[in-house]
């Protein structure tokens, strides 16, 4: 019996340090500054990257930087991240969301994982409208594939919502997100535009970018294209 109480106290213990760290989050330009760098860091390097053909059909792109793993007992993962869709006149200025789920199976395991993950037809951008959302249940999602000329692109991206990557110490690849929840940050987001705008009014480039955005998308311009081929209307 005492065991089983000293089990149960680690499991609230350790919930509790999971979810300090998600009342603590960095500060949002640091966010999108990392996020940024992520999608430098990964489209660089042309046999390692997101596959042009999906690049530049993505609907949405969400970057989140430094998923951490919460302790043993727990089995969760959490990160904080940004989103930005194509509209009719360019790139929408990013909201921020949150990831949270069971255990992904991470390919190299560790923590401190950036996630990429790709929208690749009006549902995907449907589903990130939503407070909350279960990829995998609500959501389909694939492993992406790697590779600037990947053959497997068109039919992957046409049999899935959403492409999911992980990058972890170096290496970038295709993950199964299966189980993970994905919600919007409506507080960080509030504070980013000084105000509350829905989801759906920011996505559709209905709200101006805010300085702090500017290094992030441009990142997104240079590598995912400025095509106006995907508007939402």
């Amino acid at each position: 019996m005492k065991t089983l109480f000293a089990i149960l106290m680690l499991l609230i213990a350790s919930c509790g340090v999971v979810a300090r760290a998600a009342d603590n989050p960095r500060k949002l330009d640091d966010r999108l500054d990392a996020a940024r760098s992520v999608i430098d860091s990964i489209m660089t390097v042309p046999d390692k990257a997101v596959p042009d053909g999906i690049a530049r059909h993505a609907k949405c792109i969400a970057v989140i930087p430094g998923v951490v793993k919460g302790a043993f007992i727990v089995g969760a993962e959490y990160g904080q991240g940004v989103v930005t869709c194509r509209t009719g006149h360019g790139w929408s200025v990013p909201v921020f969301i949150r990831l949270a789920g069971g255990s992904f199976g991470f390919q190299v395991g560790g923590q401190g994982t950036d996630l990429v993950l790709v929208a690749t037809n009006e549902k995907g951008f449907q589903d990130l409208l939503h407070d909350k959302f279960k990829i995998g249940a609500d959501a389909s999602a694939a492993a992406g594939p790697v590779g600037r000329d990947a053959q497997a692109s068109t039919d992957i991206s046409m049999r899935a919502e959403m492409l999911t990557w992980s990058r972890s110490r170096g290496i970038f690849a295709g993950i199964d997100l299966n189980g993970a929840t994905v919600s919007q940050n409506v507080s960080d987001t509030d504070e980013l535009y000084g105000g509350h705008h829905h989801f759906d009014t920011i996505l559709r480039g209905e709200v101006p970018p805010p300085a702090q955005a500017e290094g992030f998308l441009h990142a997104v311009r240079e590598y995912f294209g400025e095509a106006k081929m995907h508007d939402h209307d």
